[in-house]
């Protein structure tokens, strides 16, 4: 935690969900990072050690869907909370890494920041 606030980041290709999204993480009071891709999540999240959460979209350019994303973020930094929101895709909660979150689009902003002051309060 930086500042005493729980970090999180936000990884969307769309710059106004991403933005949204953004907003929604400061509305809660808890600092937000964002990353356009899975490429550059992961790039951030080797030069932080302070991130607490990760909200990321499933549907994404680049070398990884954000799915592919939150089972390596659960490999390669366990302690780190995930959230996992897409547009297209209905996840089944076996297919997300365990303690995990899965959200369709259009999401609920209150569940949203439920789920993250619920999962960063654990």
């Amino acid at each position: 935690m930086h500042n005493g606030k729980p970090v999180v980041l936000v990884v969307e290709d769309s710059p106004i969900i991403r933005m949204g999204a953004v907003d929604l993480v400061l509305l809660a009071g808890y600092e937000a990072l964002e990353a356009r891709d899975a490429d550059e999540a992961i790039r951030i999240l080797e030069s932080r050690a302070d991130i607490d959460l990760v909200f990321t979209d499933v549907q994404m350019p680049g070398t990884m869907d954000g799915l592919k994303l939150s089972h390596y973020i659960r490999d390669r930094w366990p302690p780190v909370k995930l959230i996992v929101a897409s547009g297209n895709a209905i996840l089944e909660e076996s297919s997300l890494p365990a303690g995990s979150r899965f959200f369709p689009k259009p999401y609920n902003d209150h569940s949203i920041l439920d789920a993250m002051a619920r999962m960063l309060a654990s």
